[in-house]
């Protein structure tokens, strides 16, 4: 397996809030995408920022390339259309947003759910397809061929909170808050439900299908096999906690890693199939070390809401990923090779 990237190689700032939600851009995946609870949609591009923060006469700031006004509260999920030309966004003001890119201008708000909106994700022929889930225990789907502001289907079989939606073919993946997983295929309207036991706050299936990686707010990550219902592997670290706040995993090098932040500060990563830690690292100067062990127990690590790194993102074209914080940066890791 090539080695994992674990050098800090841009450090994106300009957020005066958390950064709940990263997101690469499609294709060659040249820029990053990032929402926040200062209600703004950030896009930047690496290459053009630097390592760490520096005193600068600019008041943009470096690798910034366009901003996104629109929301009227926290900015809590963003999601790139396959063509690229798009992105859609969500947040607390229940509405779900689809942006032109270039443009910076939005093309459809879409209004529906009666609570914030968690999560976006792309699907359909095309992307024409867009899915939410909301505090609200829905997952709503918009056709963006079709000129209805009404959603296409509403699914309504959560029972709290629905923190995390994907679209893998014609399948929709939704992880709520009751503790369970839900799996619909649009073609039949058939729906299989995984019973987690704890809250899901990530839900991501792998590239071939046949599982789904999901992180829980026991301090546990799990890779479930789709079909049975059957945990194939469970992803723990003395260090690594979520108990209280919405955390979202993903898998990288060809779905044979997984990456989290924590609560504390910290960043792991997992080998898929032995569950094994592979790293652990810092996301920000104030992010405490990891905790010292005391009389034979880890230390608890000190929880702020500056430590807490709540999105990741794993780059679909090269060894890079990024991580989002309660600090309002976003830190991109790779390689010593210039980034292309």
């Amino acid at each position: 397996m090539p080695a994992f990237p674990t050098t800090p190689i841009a450090k994106l700032t300009g957020h005066n809030g958390p950064v709940h939600a990263v997101a690469y851009s499609a294709g060659s995946a040249q820029y990053i995408l990032t929402g926040s609870t200062d209600r703004l949609i950030r896009l930047y591009n690496p290459s053009r920022a630097p390592t760490s923060s520096s005193p600068d006469s600019s008041t943009t700031p470096p690798g910034l390339v366009q901003t996104y006004p629109g929301h009227a509260y926290e900015v809590l999920d963003v999601a790139v259309a396959p063509d690229n030309a798009r992105f859609a966004s969500a947040g607390g003001d229940k509405l779900v947003y689809v942006w032109d890119v270039a443009a910076a201008r939005t093309l459809r708000r879409f209004e529906g759910h009666a609570g914030k909106v968690n999560a976006v994700a792309w699907g359909g022929d095309g992307g024409s397809v867009v899915a939410s889930g909301s505090f609200d225990a829905a997952v709503k789907l918009w056709d963006l061929k079709s000129q209805s502001y009404k959603p296409l289907i509403t699914l309504s079989e959560a029972r709290d909170s629905v923190s995390s939606v994907a679209i893998s073919g014609w399948e929709v993946y939704a992880g709520s808050v009751d503790g369970r997983l839900r799996v619909y295929d649009i073609r039949t309207g058939a729906v299989s439900t995984d019973v987690i036991g704890h809250p899901v706050t990530s839900a991501t299936p792998t590239k071939a299908g046949d599982s789904v990686l999901i992180s829980t707010l026991d301090s546990t990550l799990r890779l479930m096999d789709k079909s049975t219902g059957k945990l194939l592997q469970a992803y723990r670290a003395p260090n690594y906690t979520n108990t209280t706040y919405r955390l979202r995993s993903t898998l990288g090098q060809a779905d044979t890693t997984i990456l989290s932040g924590s609560e504390s500060g910290a960043l792991f990563v997992w080998d898929l199939v032995s569950g094994n830690v592979l790293h652990e690292l810092r996301h920000g100067a104030e992010a405490p070390p990891p905790s010292v062990a005391v009389g034979g127990k880890p230390a608890e690590a000190k929880t702020s809401s500056r430590n807490i790194v709540s999105a990741v993102a794993y780059c679909p074209a090269r060894a890079e990923w990024c991580s989002g914080g309660g600090d309002g940066n976003v830190v991109v890791w790779g390689t010593a090779e210039p980034r292309s």
